[in-house]
């Protein structure tokens, strides 16, 4: 059998229930894709997208509903090396990729504070604008519900603030653009199983910033995001049950017990209408 054919059918019969059901739970529950939408890819290189784009290609030739797909490559600056690699696994996976050069890493290599926040939305500026000359509607990023949790947890404890990575959005600078996630339900461990049980080797990020972080000996370094994962890693341990906990944490709010909160400028606190409510 195909490799490309192989590591498919792997989505659909031995992780049909971790990965191929979670991506279209989350495809169907959220409202990701309708019918006549262009959507582009967007692979990084690294496992998460190109997992995504394996259930994409999948999706696209047995879909009730109907829509087409743009497999996308953006080369921030990769070496060399990274740059083949992408290359190959495309080829390998049989993901028929289009690959487009920014200067991103030396844009953001002298930049002190916060370089990797900046990289990241110069990133998807660029993405968005492929997108859309590629005639889509949608962009499509591989991030999973680890990342989710992540984000909720970094926006509490660094952040201050209650948020968490959407599903879905609006694009406010592109109109008529939209960015989806078609692997939000889809856990990280199971991406991993994917590629192990399929011996595929992906890059990871393979940015200047990642490639001379500090390593620690007991595995953290001086990334929030990874500090993130090891305190989950212990939460884990005392309670199995804690990532989807903090995940029903977003879907269950109650505003009334909350000291104020935003929607977009409009802010509100407890004791605009206290006088008006009881227990």
């Amino acid at each position: 059998m195909e490799f490309s054919v192989k590591t498919e059918e792997s989505i659909v019969k031995k992780f049909r229930r971790t990965i191929w059901t979670k991506f279209l739970a989350g495809i169907r529950d959220y409202e990701m894709i309708g019918a006549g939408d262009r959507v582009a890819v967007c692979i990084s290189g690294g496992k998460d997208s190109m997992l995504m784009a394996k259930c994409m290609q999948r999706l696209q030739k047995y879909s009730k509903v109907p829509f087409t797909a743009e497999y996308i490559v953006m080369d921030p600056g990769y070496s060399p090396r990274n740059r083949r690699k992408i290359e190959e696994n495309a080829a390998l996976l049989g993901l028929p990729v289009r690959i487009f050069e920014t200067e991103i890493f030396d844009a953001v290599v002298n930049v002190e504070q916060n370089p990797c926040y900046l990289c990241a939305r110069m990133r998807r500026g660029h993405l968005y604008k492929a997108a859309q000359d590629a005639g889509c509607n949608k962009i499509a990023l591989g991030h999973h519900f680890d990342d989710v949790i992540e984000t909720i947890l970094m926006g509490m404890l660094y952040g201050s603030q209650i948020q968490t990575m959407m599903p879905k959005l609006r694009s406010s600078n592109f109109p008529g653009m939209e960015l989806i996630r078609p692997l939000y339900l889809v856990r990280e461990d199971e991406i991993i199983h994917w590629q192990q049980y399929n011996g595929l080797e992906f890059i990871q990020c393979a940015c200047r910033f990642t490639e001379n972080r500090q390593v620690y000996e007991d595995g953290s370094s001086n990334s929030k995001r990874q500090e993130i994962k090891l305190l989950l890693k212990q939460l884990r341990a005392v309670s199995p049950a804690i990532d989807m906990n903090i995940f029903r944490s977003v879907e269950n709010v109650n505003l009334r017990t909350l000291i104020s909160y935003h929607d977009g400028d409009e802010r509100h606190h407890f004791l605009d209408n206290y006088d008006a409510v009881t227990d």
